[in-house]
């Protein structure tokens, strides 16, 4: 059953990959997959109650991503139809592709160490829209958007969920792994920028040419305002709530949800309804993009197969007695990471290395939060910020492989490199 689930796993990847030749959604494949290997999974197993709870358990992982998504994705609609974004848009005078690439990325690594990686591509993915009119050019700093967004989630303890899930499980120490990995993590976004810079020298930034729908009267500049600040504190709050109150992330952004549809409705109450009907949230719902949360629920429950018949710790298991060196293995568990989800990976490398053994922040600890990171990055779907990605800007999987795979698996590298040097300087 294992090797039939392995096989069928490796097939509904590939035909995510070949989306485009195929003329086949991605989210279709991914849906299909899930739905088979769990219905080969729950034959095989012949154990109903198992696979029931083992679905269920997996579903609510599951769940909590996409209702954290759906949420932040509708947030950043309702700013977007007030074009509240215009408050950041309006100060961004660079006319340098290159320069709006540096300033872009840099923001970028900065708020998701803050929010988190998810997040922050979500909003940074949409600023874009606002700032150039090429969709080549969209594409190409949505992909370095990635690459910043995961770079700068790795050294935080919010800014990641696998460097989360280290902290909260007591393998790292917040001022630890901000200490170890803040240096490892800029260098992996410095250096795809800088190789991207160059390519982009000379060229210029094309704004978009103001649309209908942009008109001052459709929202006024207090309304503008009210709403950009309102979603943006709602969104950095979320990690204080879960800090706070110990609840899920998704918690906080259907609570804050509930409070920006509350003051939409409270600040058009007066306007006529073909006025307000484009500034309402029941409209931002409506344009939030289902296909990729759809997608997104496919990856994650087919991966949940391969994490429930153990073949993600029998591999963690194999390079342990094959490759033997820690370091080596790390490596290699980030690549996989831009392969399959690295919740289950790191998740499988917990379970393997005992705290007793390896104390908080010891050096296999912070490598794996650096790795399991930014790895995510070397593939559009390695992380929950590609996947954001993907589904906001209509990247291929291909794009992406043939254009943002290098300059991200170049700059994982080259993290990695500064982290042992470092931590053999330091030791």
């Amino acid at each position: 059953m294992t090797t039939t689930l392995v096989t069928l796993f490796v097939l509904c990847y590939l035909a995510i990959a070949m989306e485009h030749p195929l003329q086949v959604n991605k989210s279709a494949s991914a849906l299909i997959g899930a739905g088979l290997l769990w219905t080969i999974y729950a034959v095989g197993l012949g154990d109903p109650h198992a696979v029931g709870e083992q679905l269920g358990e997996s579903l609510m992982g599951t769940a909590q991503i996409v209702f954290f998504l759906m949420g932040a994705m509708t947030i950043v609609e309702v700013v977007d139809a007030h074009n509240g974004f215009g408050v950041v848009t309006s100060r961004i005078k660079t006319t340098r592709l290159a320069s709006l690439m540096w300033l872009i990325a840099g923001v970028t690594f900065v708020l998701s160490a803050i929010l988190d990686n998810l997040t922050t591509t979500i909003v940074m993915v949409s600023l874009l829209r606002k700032l150039l009119a090429r969709h080549e050019d969209r594409l190409l700093l949505a992909g370095i958007i990635v690459i910043a967004a995961n770079s700068g989630g790795a050294w935080s303890p919010i800014g990641d969920v696998t460097t989360t899930m280290l902290w909260i499980g007591g393998q790292v120490s917040s001022l630890g792994i901000i200490q170890a990995l803040w240096l490892p993590s800029l260098v992996s976004m410095l250096v795809p920028l800088g190789v991207t810079a160059w390519l982009l020298r000379g060229r210029e930034v094309e704004a978009p040419a103001s649309s209908a729908l942009d008109a001052p009267h459709q929202s006024s500049a207090f309304e503008r305002k009210l709403m950009f600040f309102l979603g943006l504190a709602i969104l950095v709050a979320v990690p204080a709530f879960k800090t706070l109150t110990h609840l899920p992330p998704f918690m906080g952004i259907l609570l804050g949800l509930g409070v920006l549809w509350l003051v939409g409705d409270l600040l058009h109450r007066h306007k006529d309804e073909e006025d307000k009907q484009r500034l309402t949230l029941t409209h931002a719902l409506s344009k939030i993009d289902m296909a990729s949360l759809l997608f997104f629920v496919g990856i994650l429950l087919a991966v949940a197969t391969l994490e429930h018949t153990h073949v993600l710790r029998a591999l963690a298991g194999w390079l342990d007695t094959t490759v033997g060196r820690q370091d080596l293995i790390v490596l290699i568990i980030g690549i996989a990471s831009a392969i399959v989800d690295n919740v289950p990976l790191v998740a499988a490398s917990m379970g393997m290395y005992s705290l007793a053994t390896y104390p908080t922040d010891h050096f296999l600890w912070e490598f794996l939060a650096y790795c399991a990171g930014t790895g995510g990055s070397i593939l559009i779907i390695g992380s929950a910020a590609g996947v954001a990605a993907m589904g906001l800007e209509r990247i291929q999987f291909g794009w992406y492989l043939k254009n943002i795979s290098a300059l991200a698996l170049l700059g994982y590298l080259a993290g990695a490199g500064t982290y042992l040097v470092q931590h053999r300087l330091l030791s």
